[in-house]
């Protein structure tokens, strides 16, 4: 299957010295959800805002290789134009704009489109169909709604833009389980639904490979493994380093390190 979003050997740099991604390659097929992984330093957030143009903000870039979206060059473009041809970002830690209301919030999502009233008014409805809590508290103050509420804020003002591509980054973070396992169902009817197309970074690998198609395991800002995510979700690597499940003897800490299973996987 051809890539949707193809990211071809890029590197990038912060400040000029600070090389943070060593020849990261990675494809996401029209349709499908792909999991990012691997722990937190391993440049998983940095991959999506290559793949968003939100590095600049920060000092950033990607001074090697290319980023392609259904067959354009989108590494040199700006994150208004990305959005334009239906690629957004939903950040980590639940950004919202805190003095708005829950429906203010969502509005924003469709700034950059051109639609009357009415469409407006309709597509609120389809992202209050994928998220009913919001609907019940669309007058509420963000700031003052859940944790939860928040990232439902934050992928439903995503949606109002009409993407066909979301880079969702660590959904998980700081929820409780049953908040973080609602939010991943909707993601896949998005995606069987919708047919939105996803990268999503994220900490709890367990969750991640549950519900995407493929994998790619960052570690040290290089991809150390990759494959359908059955079949991480069984690797016997994978199971003990990400999710603390070995069939073998228990290990010492320092057989754990980083580095040597990074030696083992590399070989």
């Amino acid at each position: 299957m051809s890539a949707y979003l193809s990211v071809n050997n890029i590197e990038v740099i912060y400040d000029h010295v600070i090389l943070v991604l060593k020849g990261v390659s990675l494809d996401v097929p029209k349709g499908k959800i792909v999991a990012l992984l691997g722990a937190n330093g391993a440049g998983k957030t940095t991959t999506l805002k290559a793949v968003s143009n939100l590095l600049r903000t920060e000092r950033g870039e990607v001074t090697k290789g290319q980023i392609q979206f259904d067959g354009t060059r989108i590494d040199r473009l700006t994150p208004n134009d990305l959005v334009k041809m239906g690629v957004c970002q939903v950040m980590e830690g639940r950004h919202c704009f805190a003095h708005l209301t829950v429906e203010e919030n969502l509005l924003t999502g469709a700034y950059t489109r051109h639609i009357s009233r009415a469409e407006l008014k309709q597509e609120l409805e389809r992202v209050y169909h994928y998220f009913p809590r919001l609907k019940t508290r669309r007058t509420s103050q963000a700031g003052y709604t859940s944790g939860g509420e928040q990232q439902m804020v934050a992928v439903g003002r995503a949606l109002m833009a009409k993407p066909s591509m979301i880079l969702l980054d660590e959904p998980s973070m700081g929820l409780a389980p049953q908040i973080v396992a609602e939010i991943f169902e909707i993601v896949r009817d998005l995606n069987s639904k919708e047919g939105v197309s996803f990268l999503l970074a994220e900490q709890n690998t367990s969750i991640a490979l549950k519900y995407a198609d493929y994998g790619y395991i960052l570690e040290s800002g290089r991809v150390v493994m990759d494959g359908a995510a059955t079949d991480l979700a069984s690797n016997e690597d994978v199971k003990e380093f990400y999710l603390g499940i070995s069939s073998g003897e228990r290990k010492s800490f320092r057989d754990i390190k980083s580095y040597r299973r990074r030696k083992r996987w590399l070989a």
